[in-house]
Protein backbone atom coordinates (compact mmCIF):
# COMPACT_ATOMS: atom_id res chain seq x y z
CA UNK A 1 0.00 0.00 0.00
CA UNK A 2 1.30 3.35 -0.90
CA UNK A 3 0.60 7.35 -1.68
CA UNK A 4 1.02 8.17 -5.14
CA UNK A 5 1.38 11.29 -6.45
CA UNK A 6 -0.72 12.10 -9.43
CA UNK A 7 -1.38 14.75 -12.24
CA UNK A 8 -4.11 15.37 -13.85
CA UNK A 9 -5.29 16.72 -17.19
CA UNK A 10 -5.81 20.38 -15.57
CA UNK A 11 -1.99 19.95 -15.05
CA UNK A 12 -3.20 19.69 -10.82
CA UNK A 13 -0.87 17.62 -8.70
CA UNK A 14 -2.68 15.82 -5.96
CA UNK A 15 -2.47 12.22 -4.30
CA UNK A 16 -4.22 8.97 -3.82
CA UNK A 17 -3.94 5.64 -2.22
CA UNK A 18 -3.08 2.33 -3.86
CA UNK A 19 -3.58 -0.25 -2.09
CA UNK A 20 -1.61 -4.06 -2.44
CA UNK A 21 -3.47 -4.39 -5.71
CA UNK A 22 -2.25 -1.12 -6.87
CA UNK A 23 -5.61 0.17 -7.48
CA UNK A 24 -7.07 3.15 -5.93
CA UNK A 25 -8.24 2.15 -2.14
CA UNK A 26 -11.95 3.18 -3.85
CA UNK A 27 -13.52 5.02 -0.19
CA UNK A 28 -10.13 6.72 0.50
CA UNK A 29 -10.90 7.96 -3.63
CA UNK A 30 -14.26 9.20 -3.09
CA UNK A 31 -13.26 10.98 0.29
CA UNK A 32 -10.07 13.09 -2.04
CA UNK A 33 -11.78 13.59 -4.58
CA UNK A 34 -14.44 15.47 -2.94
CA UNK A 35 -11.81 17.90 -0.95
CA UNK A 36 -10.24 18.18 -4.61
CA UNK A 37 -13.55 19.36 -5.81
CA UNK A 38 -14.52 21.64 -2.62
CA UNK A 39 -11.12 23.17 -3.52
CA UNK A 40 -8.84 22.12 -0.37
CA UNK A 41 -5.41 22.41 -0.64
CA UNK A 42 -2.90 20.08 -2.27
CA UNK A 43 -1.05 19.88 0.72
CA UNK A 44 -4.18 18.98 3.14
CA UNK A 45 -4.95 16.30 0.22
CA UNK A 46 -2.02 14.50 0.70
CA UNK A 47 -1.46 14.74 4.79
CA UNK A 48 -5.40 12.84 4.32
CA UNK A 49 -3.89 10.32 2.04
CA UNK A 50 -1.10 10.24 4.35
CA UNK A 51 -3.47 9.54 7.23
CA UNK A 52 -6.04 7.31 5.49
CA UNK A 53 -3.51 5.01 3.80
CA UNK A 54 -2.03 4.34 7.68
CA UNK A 55 -5.71 3.49 8.56
CA UNK A 56 -6.48 1.00 5.58
CA UNK A 57 -2.94 -0.81 6.64
CA UNK A 58 -4.48 -0.99 10.09
CA UNK A 59 -7.69 -2.46 9.06
CA UNK A 60 -5.63 -4.74 6.66
CA UNK A 61 -3.69 -5.86 10.29
CA UNK A 62 -6.87 -6.33 12.04
CA UNK A 63 -8.78 -8.44 9.38
CA UNK A 64 -11.60 -5.52 9.68
CA UNK A 65 -14.13 -4.34 7.16
CA UNK A 66 -14.20 -0.46 6.98
CA UNK A 67 -17.95 -0.14 6.85
CA UNK A 68 -18.27 -2.27 10.14
CA UNK A 69 -16.25 0.02 12.48
CA UNK A 70 -16.74 0.54 15.72
CA UNK A 71 -16.05 2.93 18.61
CA UNK A 72 -13.79 -0.02 20.71
CA UNK A 73 -11.76 -0.56 17.10
CA UNK A 74 -11.30 3.20 16.61
CA UNK A 75 -9.53 3.64 20.11
CA UNK A 76 -7.74 0.35 19.05
CA UNK A 77 -6.60 2.10 16.12
CA UNK A 78 -5.22 5.03 18.63
CA UNK A 79 -3.23 2.85 20.33
CA UNK A 80 -1.74 1.03 17.32
CA UNK A 81 -0.60 4.47 16.18
CA UNK A 82 1.37 5.16 19.21
CA UNK A 83 2.89 1.44 19.46
CA UNK A 84 2.30 -0.35 16.32
CA UNK A 85 2.18 -4.36 16.85
CA UNK A 86 0.40 -7.23 15.39
CA UNK A 87 -3.27 -8.39 16.74
CA UNK A 88 -3.02 -10.08 20.15
CA UNK A 89 0.75 -9.16 20.67
CA UNK A 90 1.93 -7.86 24.13
CA UNK A 91 4.78 -6.63 24.85
CA UNK A 92 6.43 -6.96 28.56
CA UNK A 93 8.75 -3.86 27.38
CA UNK A 94 8.18 -0.06 28.02
CA UNK A 95 7.54 1.50 24.57
CA UNK A 96 8.34 4.61 23.29
CA UNK A 97 5.23 6.06 21.65
CA UNK A 98 5.93 6.31 18.04
CA UNK A 99 3.96 9.41 17.01
CA UNK A 100 2.99 12.64 19.60
CA UNK A 101 -0.58 13.08 21.03
CA UNK A 102 -1.19 15.34 18.35
CA UNK A 103 -0.09 13.62 15.37
CA UNK A 104 -2.46 10.81 16.64
CA UNK A 105 -4.98 13.62 16.68
CA UNK A 106 -4.64 14.62 13.52
CA UNK A 107 -4.47 11.38 12.04
CA UNK A 108 -8.20 10.75 13.68
CA UNK A 109 -9.99 13.54 12.35
CA UNK A 110 -8.84 12.76 9.08
CA UNK A 111 -10.21 9.06 9.38
CA UNK A 112 -13.53 10.80 11.33
CA UNK A 113 -14.07 13.31 8.32
CA UNK A 114 -13.83 10.02 5.82
CA UNK A 115 -16.97 8.88 7.63
CA UNK A 116 -18.36 11.55 8.11
CA UNK A 117 -18.22 11.81 4.29
CA UNK A 118 -19.73 8.19 3.30
CA UNK A 119 -22.58 8.05 6.33
CA UNK A 120 -23.45 11.35 4.57
CA UNK A 121 -23.70 9.44 1.55
CA UNK A 122 -25.07 6.18 2.55
CA UNK A 123 -22.23 4.59 2.25
CA UNK A 124 -21.41 3.61 6.20
CA UNK A 125 -23.82 3.10 9.00
CA UNK A 126 -24.30 6.02 11.82
CA UNK A 127 -20.99 5.51 13.81
CA UNK A 128 -21.07 7.71 17.24
CA UNK A 129 -18.27 9.24 16.70
CA UNK A 130 -19.26 12.79 18.75
CA UNK A 131 -20.45 13.85 21.82
CA UNK A 132 -22.64 17.48 22.27
CA UNK A 133 -21.74 19.76 25.30
CA UNK A 134 -22.72 23.23 25.72
CA UNK A 135 -19.50 25.30 24.84
CA UNK A 136 -17.39 26.39 28.26
CA UNK A 137 -16.60 29.72 28.65
CA UNK A 138 -14.53 32.04 26.83
CA UNK A 139 -12.33 35.44 27.51
CA UNK A 140 -13.00 36.33 23.48
CA UNK A 141 -16.72 35.54 22.63
CA UNK A 142 -17.67 35.43 18.80
CA UNK A 143 -20.08 38.43 16.93
CA UNK A 144 -23.19 35.99 17.40
CA UNK A 145 -22.10 34.59 20.52
CA UNK A 146 -25.82 35.93 22.38
CA UNK A 147 -27.61 33.69 19.61
CA UNK A 148 -25.38 30.43 20.17
CA UNK A 149 -24.60 30.49 23.88
CA UNK A 150 -26.11 27.79 26.12
CA UNK A 151 -26.47 25.69 23.01
CA UNK A 152 -24.67 22.47 22.14
CA UNK A 153 -21.72 21.54 19.90
CA UNK A 154 -20.03 18.73 18.92
CA UNK A 155 -17.11 17.02 20.22
CA UNK A 156 -15.59 14.18 19.25
CA UNK A 157 -15.39 11.12 21.74
CA UNK A 158 -11.66 9.80 20.84
CA UNK A 159 -9.39 12.48 21.37
CA UNK A 160 -6.26 12.15 23.19
CA UNK A 161 -5.34 15.27 25.78
CA UNK A 162 -2.37 17.12 23.81
CA UNK A 163 0.74 18.31 26.17
CA UNK A 164 0.70 22.50 26.34
CA UNK A 165 3.97 23.41 23.81
CA UNK A 166 5.71 26.56 23.41
CA UNK A 167 6.21 27.17 19.89
CA UNK A 168 9.63 26.88 19.22
CA UNK A 169 11.32 30.47 18.01
CA UNK A 170 14.98 31.90 17.05
CA UNK A 171 16.71 35.11 19.04
CA UNK A 172 17.72 37.97 17.63
CA UNK A 173 21.33 36.66 17.50
CA UNK A 174 20.37 33.74 15.76
CA UNK A 175 18.44 35.67 13.29
CA UNK A 176 21.28 37.34 12.60
CA UNK A 177 23.70 34.26 11.94
CA UNK A 178 20.74 32.78 9.75
CA UNK A 179 21.63 36.42 7.45
CA UNK A 180 24.75 36.10 6.86
CA UNK A 181 24.38 32.75 6.28
CA UNK A 182 22.93 33.49 3.41
CA UNK A 183 25.11 34.59 0.07
CA UNK A 184 22.26 35.63 -1.84
CA UNK A 185 20.21 38.44 -1.68
CA UNK A 186 16.84 36.68 -3.12
CA UNK A 187 17.69 34.20 0.03
CA UNK A 188 18.36 36.85 2.50
CA UNK A 189 15.15 38.77 1.49
CA UNK A 190 13.16 35.54 2.13
CA UNK A 191 14.32 34.89 5.49
CA UNK A 192 13.50 38.81 6.20
CA UNK A 193 10.47 38.84 5.29
CA UNK A 194 8.96 35.79 6.99
CA UNK A 195 10.46 37.23 10.05
CA UNK A 196 9.23 40.56 9.90
CA UNK A 197 6.17 39.87 8.43
CA UNK A 198 4.68 36.69 9.86
CA UNK A 199 3.28 35.25 6.79
CA UNK A 200 3.81 31.65 5.88
CA UNK A 201 6.01 30.28 3.62
CA UNK A 202 2.91 29.57 0.99
CA UNK A 203 2.24 32.88 1.24
CA UNK A 204 5.80 34.14 0.49
CA UNK A 205 6.13 31.68 -2.29
CA UNK A 206 3.04 32.88 -4.13
CA UNK A 207 3.92 36.37 -3.81
CA UNK A 208 3.37 38.31 -7.07
CA UNK A 209 5.22 41.81 -7.47
CA UNK A 210 2.12 43.01 -8.22
CA UNK A 211 1.81 42.41 -4.53
CA UNK A 212 4.56 44.57 -3.35
CA UNK A 213 3.49 48.38 -2.82
CA UNK A 214 7.25 49.22 -2.14
CA UNK A 215 6.01 52.69 -2.02
CA UNK A 216 3.99 52.40 0.54
CA UNK A 217 5.80 49.20 2.65
CA UNK A 218 3.19 47.00 2.33
CA UNK A 219 2.52 43.52 0.96
CA UNK A 220 -0.51 42.36 -0.13
CA UNK A 221 -1.13 38.54 0.67
CA UNK A 222 -4.09 37.42 -1.88
CA UNK A 223 -5.41 34.29 -2.13
CA UNK A 224 -4.60 32.22 -5.37
CA UNK A 225 -5.87 28.69 -6.19
CA UNK A 226 -3.66 28.71 -9.15
CA UNK A 227 -0.04 28.67 -8.11
CA UNK A 228 2.07 27.54 -10.72
CA UNK A 229 4.41 25.85 -8.21
CA UNK A 230 0.90 24.75 -6.39
CA UNK A 231 1.10 26.69 -3.21
CA UNK A 232 -1.35 27.88 -1.17
CA UNK A 233 -2.16 31.07 1.29
CA UNK A 234 -4.22 28.55 3.28
CA UNK A 235 -6.25 31.22 4.35
CA UNK A 236 -8.97 32.41 2.14
CA UNK A 237 -9.10 36.03 2.74
CA UNK A 238 -6.68 38.68 1.52
CA UNK A 239 -4.53 40.35 4.50
CA UNK A 240 -2.35 43.75 3.98
CA UNK A 241 0.96 43.59 5.76
CA UNK A 242 3.03 46.35 6.64
CA UNK A 243 6.77 45.95 6.56
CA UNK A 244 9.62 48.27 7.27
CA UNK A 245 11.30 50.42 4.33
CA UNK A 246 14.89 48.53 5.30
CA UNK A 247 12.72 45.46 3.85
CA UNK A 248 11.61 47.22 0.76
CA UNK A 249 14.93 48.19 0.11
CA UNK A 250 16.38 44.81 0.48
CA UNK A 251 13.55 43.56 -2.42
CA UNK A 252 14.62 46.27 -4.78
CA UNK A 253 18.58 45.12 -4.30
CA UNK A 254 17.24 41.45 -5.00
CA UNK A 255 15.61 42.65 -8.36
CA UNK A 256 18.46 44.54 -9.61
CA UNK A 257 21.47 42.99 -8.46
CA UNK A 258 20.21 38.99 -9.35
CA UNK A 259 16.12 39.01 -10.11
CA UNK A 260 16.79 41.44 -13.45
CA UNK A 261 20.34 40.40 -14.00
CA UNK A 262 19.77 37.07 -14.51
CA UNK A 263 16.11 36.55 -15.79
CA UNK A 264 16.93 39.25 -18.74
CA UNK A 265 13.62 39.94 -20.62
CA UNK A 266 12.09 37.05 -19.77
CA UNK A 267 10.59 37.96 -16.35
CA UNK A 268 8.63 36.18 -14.38
CA UNK A 269 5.46 37.48 -11.83
CA UNK A 270 6.36 35.55 -9.02
CA UNK A 271 8.94 37.57 -6.59
CA UNK A 272 10.76 34.20 -5.60
CA UNK A 273 11.89 32.29 -8.39
CA UNK A 274 14.66 29.57 -9.20
CA UNK A 275 17.69 31.59 -10.69
CA UNK A 276 20.84 29.03 -10.04
CA UNK A 277 19.05 25.62 -9.70
CA UNK A 278 16.42 23.91 -11.60
CA UNK A 279 13.96 25.52 -14.55
CA UNK A 280 15.65 29.23 -14.50
CA UNK A 281 12.41 31.64 -14.04
CA UNK A 282 10.17 28.99 -12.45
CA UNK A 283 8.50 29.84 -9.33
CA UNK A 284 10.27 28.22 -6.26
CA UNK A 285 8.44 25.22 -4.59
CA UNK A 286 7.86 23.73 -0.69
CA UNK A 287 11.34 21.90 -2.14
CA UNK A 288 13.01 24.18 -2.73
CA UNK A 289 12.61 26.39 -0.05
CA UNK A 290 13.49 23.89 2.64
CA UNK A 291 16.44 23.22 0.53
CA UNK A 292 17.77 26.41 1.59
CA UNK A 293 16.49 26.08 5.82
CA UNK A 294 18.73 22.38 5.45
CA UNK A 295 21.58 24.42 3.88
CA UNK A 296 21.29 26.85 6.78
CA UNK A 297 20.62 24.55 9.38
CA UNK A 298 24.15 23.06 8.13
CA UNK A 299 25.76 25.94 7.75
CA UNK A 300 24.82 27.42 11.08
CA UNK A 301 24.14 24.72 13.54
CA UNK A 302 20.77 26.12 14.27
CA UNK A 303 17.62 23.98 13.73
CA UNK A 304 15.35 25.86 11.32
CA UNK A 305 12.12 25.91 9.64
CA UNK A 306 9.93 28.57 8.01
CA UNK A 307 7.34 28.26 10.16
CA UNK A 308 9.81 29.00 13.15
CA UNK A 309 10.05 32.99 11.97
CA UNK A 310 6.39 33.24 11.69
CA UNK A 311 6.34 31.93 15.41
CA UNK A 312 9.35 34.17 16.25
CA UNK A 313 7.72 37.46 14.64
CA UNK A 314 4.32 36.78 16.57
CA UNK A 315 6.21 35.88 19.78
CA UNK A 316 8.13 39.35 19.68
CA UNK A 317 4.89 41.51 18.94
CA UNK A 318 3.62 40.01 22.05
CA UNK A 319 6.43 40.61 23.81
CA UNK A 320 6.32 43.86 23.07
CA UNK A 321 2.90 44.47 23.96
CA UNK A 322 1.07 44.44 20.92
CA UNK A 323 -2.98 44.44 21.40
CA UNK A 324 -3.67 40.63 20.41
CA UNK A 325 -6.69 42.00 18.03
CA UNK A 326 -3.93 43.56 16.24
CA UNK A 327 -1.49 40.06 16.07
CA UNK A 328 -4.27 38.10 15.04
CA UNK A 329 -5.06 40.46 12.09
CA UNK A 330 -1.58 40.71 11.04
CA UNK A 331 -0.85 36.73 11.50
CA UNK A 332 -4.76 35.87 9.27
CA UNK A 333 -5.79 34.02 12.41
CA UNK A 334 -9.92 33.41 11.75
CA UNK A 335 -10.18 33.21 15.67
CA UNK A 336 -8.59 35.16 18.39
CA UNK A 337 -8.72 32.26 20.34
CA UNK A 338 -6.18 30.59 18.49
CA UNK A 339 -3.83 33.82 18.50
CA UNK A 340 -4.32 33.64 22.42
CA UNK A 341 -3.86 30.02 22.67
CA UNK A 342 -0.91 29.26 20.64
CA UNK A 343 1.30 32.41 21.50
CA UNK A 344 0.67 33.28 25.27
CA UNK A 345 2.13 31.50 27.04
CA UNK A 346 4.80 32.26 30.39
CA UNK A 347 8.34 31.02 30.28
CA UNK A 348 10.51 30.51 33.24
CA UNK A 349 12.32 33.86 32.41
CA UNK A 350 8.88 35.79 32.39
CA UNK A 351 8.31 34.56 35.83
CA UNK A 352 12.19 35.53 36.95
CA UNK A 353 11.43 39.03 35.37
CA UNK A 354 8.11 39.53 37.15
CA UNK A 355 9.54 38.31 39.91
CA UNK A 356 11.98 40.54 39.85
CA UNK A 357 10.09 43.91 39.35
CA UNK A 358 8.04 42.71 42.17
CA UNK A 359 10.94 42.61 44.75
CA UNK A 360 11.87 45.70 43.50
CA UNK A 361 8.55 47.55 43.98
CA UNK A 362 8.11 46.09 47.29
CA UNK A 363 11.30 47.32 48.29
CA UNK A 364 10.60 51.01 47.32
CA UNK A 365 7.72 50.92 49.06
CA UNK A 366 9.02 49.86 52.44
CA UNK A 367 12.27 52.71 51.44
CA UNK A 368 8.84 55.00 51.52
CA UNK A 369 7.58 53.88 54.08
CA UNK A 370 10.72 53.97 56.72
CA UNK A 371 11.13 57.59 54.89
CA UNK A 372 7.88 58.66 56.01
CA UNK A 373 8.20 57.39 59.69
CA UNK A 374 11.24 59.18 60.14
CA UNK A 375 10.15 62.86 58.97
CA UNK A 376 7.15 62.17 61.75
CA UNK A 377 9.83 61.63 64.14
Amino acid sequence: MKVQRVRLPSEQVTWTVLGDDFLPVEPVEEYLTYLRNIERSPNTVKAYAFHLKLYWEYLQSRDLDWAAINVVELADFMSWLRIPAPKDVLSIHEQEAKRTESTVNAILTSVCMLYDFHEKAGKVPHIPLYRSRVMPGRRYKGFLHHITKGKPTQARLLKLKVPRRTPKTVSQEQVQQLFDACHRVRDKFLLCLLHESGIRIGQALGLRHEDIQSWDNQIQIVPRANNANGVRSKSKDPNTIHVTKELMGLYSQYLQEEFMEILGDDLSDYVFVNLWEGRIGAPMTYGTAMDLFNRLKRKTGIAIHPHMLRHTHATELIREGVEMAYVQKRLGHASIQTTIDTYVHVTNEDMKHEYQKYLESRTDVNTTKDSEESLST
